[in-house]
């Protein structure tokens, strides 16, 4: 009989490509992966992977195994959310991703709701981009993902995926304060399409964003910046380097030197999060989305 535990392990060799990655993943030596392998060829009674450089190829059965594999992982998940669900203790361990202001934003009274509320439960959390936690939550590295995607520009989750919205997010404009737009109450969005914009790291969601609504409005991006930081996008701003849509989630203190201003029509993103549906079942899931769906509600700029 094939083990789950071994079929988990190739797996996750076919999800990050080597032994080492997938030992990684796993929070396992090279050893014991390298031990779970061979164990299984022996079960299988054929090679499951050769050497492809660095790394490995898996071959014609393996690819087959893990086909299957996918399958087994899902049910053996929705069966525990079901033994969870049928206990319903909101506790055990869950991983979050999430996008940094969402995580400024509205962690600090979700973590502190869930600790008062469930102390057996354990909430691990990594701050990471969207490019990042989509990959993370097919992978199996995160449980759920908290993500943003601007309105016109909507992500495509992964299949086997379900969501719940948390709040609009509004972009304002950041200007010097000396700046000649940075008197006006309210600003068209035409009157700011030729700014010298510092906008997000290049591989970012937020920045292709800013290029595409730019441009489908018949101009091009000026940009003279990439940053990632609020806080230095703010300070340069504050030094006339430049102007930057600043979203009001997570903005934080705003510098002498510095104007917000509206925009009209708005400028608005979509806070959300998902986790895989095999997991919905889950308390610690539907407790910690819950939490997550208070503190939005109760979010003060």
């Amino acid at each position: 009989m094939l083990s789950v535990d071994r079929l988990r392990v190739l797996h996750a060799i076919a999800v990050h490509g080597s032994l080492s990655a997938a030992a990684q993943a796993l929070h396992v030596t090279n050893s014991a992966v390298s031990q779970q392998l061979t164990k299984l060829e022996r079960e299988t009674g054929q090679p499951l992977v050769e050497r492809n450089g660095r790394g490995v190829r898996l071959t014609d059965a393996a690819e087959l195994l893990v086909e299957h594999t996918a399958r087994i992982l899902s049910m053996v998940q929705r069966a525990e959310a079901e033994l969870e669900a049928h206990r319903d203790d909101v506790t055990g361990h869950l991983r979050l991703s999430g996008t940094p202001t969402a995580v400024r934003g509205l962690l600090p009274h979700a973590l502190n709701a869930l600790h008062e509320a469930h102390p057996g439960l354990r909430l691990e959390l990594h701050e990471e981009e969207p490019h990042e936690s989509l990959p993370a939550m097919v992978r199996g590295d995160a449980d759920l993902a908290m993500i943003i995607d601007w309105v016109g520009s909507p992500l495509e989750l992964p299949p086997g995926m379900s969501r719940a919205s948390l709040m609009e997010d509004i972009g304002d404009i950041a200007l010097p304060a000396d700046h000649p737009l940075a008197h006006r109450e309210l600003l068209e969005i035409d009157e700011i399409l030729t700014l010298p914009w510092i906008s997000w790291s290049k591989a970012s969601i937020c920045n292709d964003w800013l290029h595409d609504m730019i441009r489908s409005r018949g101009a091009e991006p000026r940009i003279v910046h990439n940053v990632e930081e609020h806080q230095t996008k703010l300070a340069l701003i504050a030094a006339g380097i430049g102007a930057a849509v600043m979203p009001r989630l997570g903005r934080g203190t705003v510098p002498e030197g510095v104007r917000i201003v509206p925009v009209q029509p708005a400028l608005v993103r979509q806070v959300y999060v998902f986790w895989r549906t095999d997991a919905s079942r889950r308390p610690a899931i539907r407790a910690t989305v819950r939490a997550l769906r208070e503190a939005a509600a109760t979010y003060t700029e």
